[in-house]
């Protein structure tokens, strides 16, 4: 356990912050979660005509925010090893506020692309609360709180939708960006007041040198020498290597459906159906089952290993997704999505605690910063694959190549990955 964890946790619960921020989270996720699956329907309503077009556009915003924050999490990630953590989650929060209220006020799509960019530089609630619980929980109980942690988050992510969907049919798209802000405004509060940290940075490693390049002139480091001495040793360590890679293939395999999903949907459902609705139930229920996945294959892993889980999540996985491409109605496919939620959320846990277990002391933060990218690396490129292979080979495409990538993740890490 690193100092900065021993400090915090010789004063506070770790238990109580759990509570306190798994709660915050859950808040944050409804919020954001509350116009995901609205936005290739936001698309249409400003200006975007012609299915091409639709889903083209919808894959460019899935991703601009993806493909900055796969630059800026790290520097977030080192920020945090220095500063602490519960200000890396108020920063993600406030910003959410100010940036989701925006985006209700878009007036064409270009704007509301530069805002989902904006979003990737400055949120990122998920990351922040990762690494806050991972460094103040015990390491034997890793993969508990960091499953009570995805809990929390797939809850939020199974409600989201469902207001979404019932605020953007019955008062329209817009005002689901402003309930979001309002949401996120909450949680932000509530880390502010109920979380309690008490941070004390560890040194970078030593030996990470210093040149007068990379020095200001009283000597002290620059952020981007902060940055590579801590990003250094992660980037130097075949475990770590090997965790964030699997991380990758399956995150790439969920991400190839989220701008294909509700246009699905709509194709299949019958004329004048509340499409917006119905795509809030179906990622509300592949949610819902993730937080059941999440707390019981977490608490699994701790006993028996997380290798097991991920290679058996993907196999689950990539068996749920197969029947996805052949279903012509809503209901076969709600059971297919909880059946992917379900080994979504233990994947995630399992990848989540690993990290945890592999990071080097006081080096979390650029861990899970490292986690952070490859992450936005998988949102940035999963969504734009998922519009191409739609344009090109039909909406029932993605779900025959991510049932491909989830099997070729499990044999990854069967064969990569240590067995505890």
């Amino acid at each position: 356990m690193s100092k900065a964890t021993i400090a915090s946790t010789s004063s506070t619960s770790w238990r109580r912050n759990l509570y306190a921020i798994g709660f915050a989270e859950f808040v944050a996720i409804i919020g954001f979660t509350v116009v995901m699956p609205l936005l290739p329907l936001y698309v249409q309503e400003l200006g975007v005509q012609g299915e091409r077009e639709v889903r083209i556009w919808a894959g460019v915003i899935f991703s601009a925010q993806a493909v900055t924050r796969a630059i800026f999490g790290p520097v977030w990630g080192a920020i945090s090893d220095r500063y602490g953590r519960k200000v890396m989650v108020e920063r993600a929060m406030f910003s959410g506020v100010v940036l989701m209220t925006l985006m209700g006020f878009a007036q064409n799509v270009q704007q509301l692309t530069f805002l989902r960019a904006l979003q990737g530089i400055l949120t990122g609630t998920v990351t922040a609360a990762t690494t806050l619980v991972a460094t103040t929980a015990p390491r034997e109980r890793t993969g508990y709180a960091l499953g009570m942690l995805q809990v929390a988050i797939y809850a939020g992510a199974s409600a989201g939708p469902l207001l979404g969907g019932v605020v953007a049919d019955s008062f329209g798209y817009r005002v689901a960006f402003w309930v979001t802000g309002v949401l996120l405004f909450l949680a932000a509060l509530g880390v502010l007041v109920f979380v309690k940290e008490e941070f004390q940075p560890v040194a970078p490693p030593v030996g990470a040198g210093v040149d007068p390049v990379s020095t200001d002139g009283a000597g002290r480091l620059t952020l981007r020498r902060r940055v590579w001495s801590r990003l250094a040793p992660v980037l130097g360590s075949l475990p770590l290597l090997g965790v964030l890679g699997i991380g990758l293939l399956m995150r790439l395999g969920s991400r190839l459906l989220g701008p294909v999903l509700p246009l699905f949907i709509q194709e299949i459902v019958p004329a004048g159906a509340r499409v917006a609705s119905i795509s809030g139930v179906v990622s509300g229920v592949n949610a819902a089952a993730g937080a059941v996945g999440a707390l019981g294959l977490g608490r699994l892993g701790d006993r028996v290993g997380y290798r097991g889980i991920l290679v058996a999540c993907a196999m689950a996985s990539a068996v749920c997704y197969v029947p996805q491409f052949f279903v012509g109605d809503v209901t076969p496919l709600l059971f297919l999505q909880a059946g992917a939620g379900l080994a979504m959320g233990g994947v995630l846990a399992s990848i989540s605690a690993s990290l945890a277990q592999l990071a080097p002391e006081g080096q979390e933060g650029i861990v899970y910063g490292v986690d952070a990218s490859v992450v936005s690396v998988a949102n940035a490129v999963g969504p734009m694959a998922g519009s191409v292979l739609a344009v090109w080979l039909g909406l029932r495409a993605p779900f025959i190549f991510a049932a491909g990538i989830f099997g070729l993740a499990g044999i990854a890490a069967a064969r990569l990955l240590p067995r505890r």
